[in-house]
């Protein structure tokens, strides 16, 4: 129970630490509200190596802290719509036969911009927000793609550790 909890611990160290990097990062991609998602990273290699309930509670530990730390409400609320529809989407794939992680972490980051375009629609009331649909799946794909090919190379590294 001790190391699950250190372990639990160190993973939000990372996700915290890779969050911050990439708001250091000056990549802009000349898209608004498009990023790596770095801390994603770690969320997909919680996926993989905890229990789904503790990849959960981590997901929500990473976004609130990030929001009071690095953000404002709105952050809060858009990280927390984005990476728990994405979270939702990557366990049942994960469970499905066929599916690699980069496939797994592809649709994590598709539903991501999907989860954080619902509440747009909702907080501006108006759902002419739906245009940018194209852009940001094609954004989620790439940087979906880029964190499933970092996760799988960390996840044969990590293999050796038990948790």
């Amino acid at each position: 129970m001790k190391s699950r909890v250190a372990y639990f611990g160190v993973f939000t160290a990372l996700a915290l630490i890779f969050g911050y990097i990439e708001t250091l990062i000056p990549i802009s991609f000349g898209i608004p509200g498009v990023k790596l998602g770095l801390a994603n990273l770690i969320i997909v290699i919680a996926l993989y190596r905890m229990k789904l309930s503790e990849a959960f509670l981590l997901s929500v530990v990473r976004v609130l802290l990030s929001g009071f730390l690095f953000g404002n409400y709105f952050s809060i609320l858009y990280s927390l719509a984005g990476g728990l529809l994405s979270l939702t989407v990557m366990a049942v794939m994960k469970r499905q036969e066929g599916f690699s992680i980069a496939g797994v972490s592809i649709a994590g980051g598709v539903f991501h911009n999907v989860g954080q375009l619902i509440i747009a629609a909702l907080v501006v009331e108006t759902f002419s927000v739906t245009y940018y649909i194209p852009v940001l799946l094609i954004a989620g794909l790439l940087t979906g793609l880029l964190i499933g090919i970092l996760a799988g190379g960390m996840l044969k590294r990590l293999a050796e550790l038990s948790f």
